[in-house]
Formats: structure tokens, C-alpha cells, sequence
């Protein structure tokens, strides 16, 4: 199942207010949703936008893809940037964990050289 964090419209005709939800890429874009993120609501005077941080941190790191303006949304909001260093730690953290794993080399073994056998010699 994919898993998109989109926009999903409420409110009355002319007057829109979005929930920002995790929902299956196949629902429709007002169908059931998985689990409800935030809010948006782009009549008021600067726009509200009222996001649980941790519910979309979660949704982000099990690999939910955002919308562009969920993404644009979580930009301002602060939370891509903090998924994206949460990211970088995890990779810094998983190089340093295989460096420490990683098998030393075994010495190297000792070459020997063929005795000449008679026609060789010849």
C-alpha cells in the first residue's frame, strides 16, 4: 500500500479548510483516510496551520510521500528539515556501525616457489 500525506477538503462551498491526512494513494482525494496529521486554513490572515509534529515525523520515516503542498506546508512548519537530519543521522550512524563490524584483513599468506623439475632445467 502506498501511503501519500495529502490534503482533504471540508468546509462549505467558497469557504475551503483542508485536513492534512495520511490516506492510501488509491482513495479518493475526500475518502477515508488513514490517520489525520494537521490542519490548513487558507482564508485566514496569515494562513493556519496547526501540525502534530510527531504524527507526521512517523508517517515521514515509515515512507509516506507529502504533496507538494504538504511538502511545502512541512517546509515551513520546520519538519522536513528536521526528517532530513534525522536521515543524515541514521546514515552516519549505520557507516559507523559497518566500519566497527567490519572483518580485519588476514595476513598475508607466504608465497612459495616451484622446485625445477628436470625438464624445466634443461
Amino acid at each position: 500500500m502506498a501511503v501519500k500525506i495529502r490534503l482533504t477538503r471540508m468546509g462549505a462551498k467558497k469557504k475551503p479548510v483542508y485536513r492534512i491526512v495520511a490516506s492510501d494513494s488509491r482513495r479518493p482525494r475526500d475518502g477515508q483516510y488513514i490517520e489525520l496529521v494537521g490542519t490548513y486554513n487558507p482564508l485566514t490572515t496569515p494562513a493556519t496551520v496547526n501540525i502534530q509534529e510527531e504524527v507526521a515525523m512517523k508517517w515521514l520515516k515509515n515512507g509516506a510521500e507529502p504533496t507538494d503542498t504538504v511538502r511545502n506546508l512541512f517546509s515551513e512548519a520546520g519538519i522536513m528539515k528536521k526528517f532530513a537530519e534525522s536521515k543524515a543521522t541514521k546514515v552516519k550512524k549505520e557507516a559507523k556501525s559497518k566500519k566497527e563490524v567490519a572483518p580485519k584483513k588476514a595476513p598475508a599468506k607466504k608465497t612459495t616457489t616451484k622446485k625445477a623439475t628436470k625438464k624445466e632445467a634443461e
